[in-house]
Order: structure tokens, then sequence, then C-alpha cells
């Protein structure tokens, strides 16, 4: 990233706007500011950012769904900014594709290492493998970002995605929750193993041909999970 980093910070909350906005600005960020998911949806096709800070309640386009539609295009880091603190919020904003929630009240601290936690992760994309990896008869197309079953491409989500290669670069190597956690969402999700039990769900769905009985994302009971290279023996 050879520019300074543009921040989307959605928030209808002027408090909020005017206590992050020059912060932000102070720490050289280049900053748009949403009050609305009307706008924020204009501002990310206009402007691109390289992170959003978004807001779940919105005077007008629930959180979540600015959340979806972005995700439709992009897999941008999204941290979710919300009163909300129940457990479903946290793990339905996850599920939309949104990368790490922090709940208000917080410390603008905080936010400030969550944000540079995924700034630093598009950094490193230039080092992240290239060419295609072959798992019996998955094939991963790091190139590509795309993932196939013989010829039959499989579609996943970004964080879908990016669980998969992971474990993909460990190959039959046990993956605690923690190590997974921080890989994928970042240090500070590493005690929130309810995002890592949605995301291999749906994971398994779709890559796995009985996800009740996993042949490639096999658990570790109690410790974590395993990308297998070698299809189990048949059942007898």
């Amino acid at each position: 990233m050879t520019h300074p980093a543009r921040i989307l910070l959605v928030d209808d909350e002027v408090s909020i706007q005017r206590a992050l906005a020059p912060l932000l600005r102070s720490r050289g960020y280049d900053l748009d500011v949403a009050g609305t998911g009307a706008d924020a949806l204009k501002m990310f096709a206009e402007h691109p950012p390289d992170l959003i800070v978004l807001d779940l309640g919105l005077p007008d386009i629930e959180g979540t769904e600015v959340c979806r539609r972005v995700r439709e295009s992009s897999s941008l880091p999204i941290i979710i900014l919300s009163a909300r603190g129940r457990e479903a919020d946290k793990v339905a904003a996850l599920d939309l594709g949104a990368d790490d929630y922090v709940t208000k009240p917080f410390g603008p601290e905080e936010l400030l290492a969550r944000i540079r936690v995924w700034l630093r992760r598009l950094l490193s994309e230039e080092r992240v493998e290239s060419g295609r990896v072959k798992i019996t008869d998955l094939t991963i197309d790091y190139d590509r970002r795309r993932v196939l079953r013989g010829e039959e491409e499989i579609r996943l989500t970004p964080k879908e995605f990016e669980l998969l290669a992971f474990m993909a670069r460990n190959p039959d190597r046990v993956m605690t929750h923690r190590a997974i956690l921080k890989a994928i969402w970042g240090p500070n999700a590493v005690d929130q193993p309810e995002h890592l039990w949605v995301l291999v769900a749906q994971l398994r769905k779709k890559i796995e041909i009985d996800p009740a009985a996993p042949r490639y994302l096999v658990s570790e009971p109690w410790v974590g999970y395993r990308l297998a290279t070698e299809a189990p023996p048949p059942s007898e």
C-alpha cells in the first residue's frame, strides 16, 4: 500500500463522528464519513476504501445489509462498531462477512489497534501464495481465489476462501482453534470460537460431500481442525 490507507467510517451518531474523525485523520488516514447506509454504499462505489468501520444501527439501511452488499464485490476488512453486544448479533454480522466486532462503548486505542491489525494484513497480501495446490480432488487457485472440485467451481465467500487457504498452507497439521482465529480474524478474536464454528460449518456445506462426515476439514476434538490430504478409507 503506497498511499495513506483510506477508511470509510459509517455511523449516524454525531458524537462518534466527532470523536473518531479527527483521531483517525491525526493518525495519517484518509477518511470518508457516512451517516446512512445509502451514503456509505455510494462512497464505497465512488471512492473504494481500504477498510470500513461500520455501525449496525443506521437510520435507513441495516448495517448488516450494507455489509452484505459490500461483500458481493469486495473482500476489504469490515470492522463492526455497535452497541449490540449479544452473541447472536455478533455471529450474524460475522456470518455476513464482517471481519471484526467492537462493542460500544469502546476505547479509541482499542479500535485503532484493530484497524492497524487489519491494515497490516492488507500490506502482507503480496506475500500470499500464488499458483495452485491440490488436496485430493480439491484444487485451490490462489491467484484467482477459486476452488474447484474436479472441474466444478465451488463458490466461496472471502472468509471461507481465507480459512481454506490457511488450512491448505498447513496440510495434515492440527491447527488449534486459537491459531485459526488469530490467522483469520486477528489476535482480538482468539477467545471468540463461535466465529470459527460458524465459518467451518459454512465451508463444510460447500466443500464436503457429506458435511456430517467431513473428509477434508476434520475436527480434532477440543483442539482444532486439520485439512486431510488423503481421503479416508472406504467404510466396510
